[in-house]
C-alpha cells in the first residue's frame, strides 16, 4: 500500500497518440512530509502519518508545533494516516508525486460537495407527484410508514443535510505524473470541490493489468519579433561626365557676348 495527499485543482482532458480523448482530474501534489511513524510493536499497527500544505505558526497549537519540530519541518494544515505501507520511512522523509507511475490503478478519497438542507427529490433522486388535477402531493417524501409500529422506521429516506460525505472512487487510472511541476492526472472525476483535500492510494479491488497511455505533449514555441530587413543601397556608377556648374555658366556668358558684338557690327 502506498499513497499521497493532494489538492483537487480541476478537470481537463488529454489526447493519446491513438486519438483517444481521456477526461482527467488534475491533482496538485506537493511533497508530503512523514510526520509520524507507527509500528506494530509500539502502537499495535503499522502506519505513517503524512502532512501537507504549510500552516502559519501562530495558527498552530503546542502539540502541533512539537510534532512538527520532531519532523524538522513547519506545521502542516492536513494530516492523514496510511496503514501497511510497502517501504520503510523515517520521520522527516518526503514523498513526492514520483511514488506513483503512469498506468497504475488507484483509489481516490475525498469529501463531497455540500448542498445544505435539501428535499427528497434532490437528495435521494425520488420522483415528484402530479402537479395538476387537484393533486396536493408534489414534492413530499410520501408515506412515512404503516399503522404499526406507529413511528417512522429507521432508514427512511427523508429531507435533510446533503453532501459533505467521505466518498471513495475506486479503480481510477493514473494518466500522467509530473514530479517537476507537482501534479498528477487521474482519469475520470473524483469527489470534492476545487482546492479540497484528496487522498490517492493503491487500489484495493484492482484486478486489471497496468496499461500506461502515451499522451500527446504540447510544446509552446516563442516567436521572436520580426525585424525589417535593411535595404542595401547600391551605388550606380554613371559613365557620363558631369560638367561643373561654373564652366557652363562661363560658356553661356561667352555666347551672349558674341551675339552682342555681331549685332553692333551690323
Amino acid at each position: 500500500m502506498k499513497g499521497i495527499l493532494g489538492r483537487k485543482a480541476g478537470m481537463t482532458q488529454v489526447f493519446t497518440k491513438d486519438g483517444k480523448l481521456i477526461p482527467v482530474t488534475v491533482v496538485e501534489v506537493e511533497p508530503n512530509v512523514v510526520m509520524q511513524v507507527k509500528t506494530l510493536e509500539k502502537d499495535g499497527y503499522s502506519a505513517i502519518q503524512l502532512g501537507v500544505f504549510e500552516k502559519k505558526e501562530k495558527q498552530a497549537n503546542k502539540p502541533e508545533m512539537g510534532n512538527a519540530k520532531k519532523a524538522n519541518t513547519t506545521p502542516k494544515r492536513f494530516l492523514k494516516e496510511i496503514r501497511d505501507v510497502e517501504s520503510t520511512y523515517n520521520i522527516g522523509d518526503t514523498i513526492s508525486a514520483g511514488v506513483f507511475e503512469v498506468g497504475e490503478i488507484v483509489d481516490v478519497t475525498g469529501t463531497s460537495k455540500g448542498h445544505g438542507f435539501q428535499g427528497v427529490i434532490k437528495r435521494h433522486n425520488q420522483s415528484r407527484g402530479p402537479m395538476t388535477h387537484g393533486s396536493h402531493y408534489h414534492r413530499r417524501p410520501g408515506s412515512l410508514g404503516t399503522m404499526l409500529p406507529k413511528r417512522v422506521l429507521k432508514g427512511k429516506k427523508l429531507a435533510g443535510h446533503m453532501g459533505v460525505d467521505t466518498v471513495t472512487i475506486q479503480n481510477l487510472e493514473i494518466i500522467e505524473v509530473n514530479e517537476a511541476e507537482n501534479y498528477i492526472l487521474v482519469s475520470g472525476n473524483i469527489p470534492g470541490a476545487k482546492n479540497s483535500l484528496v487522498l490517492i492510494k493503491t487500489a484495493v479491488k484492482n484486478s486489471r493489468k497496468s496499461d500506461p497511455k502515451e499522451i500527446l505533449e504540447y510544446v509552446e514555441t516563442v516567436v521572436d519579433e520580426v525585424v525589417p530587413e535593411e535595404v542595401n543601397e547600391e551605388v550606380v556608377e554613371t559613365t557620363e561626365e558631369v560638367t561643373p556648374v561654373e564652366e557652363t555658366a562661363t560658356e553661356v556668358t561667352e555666347s551672349t557676348e558674341e551675339t552682342e558684338t555681331a549685332e553692333e557690327s551690323k
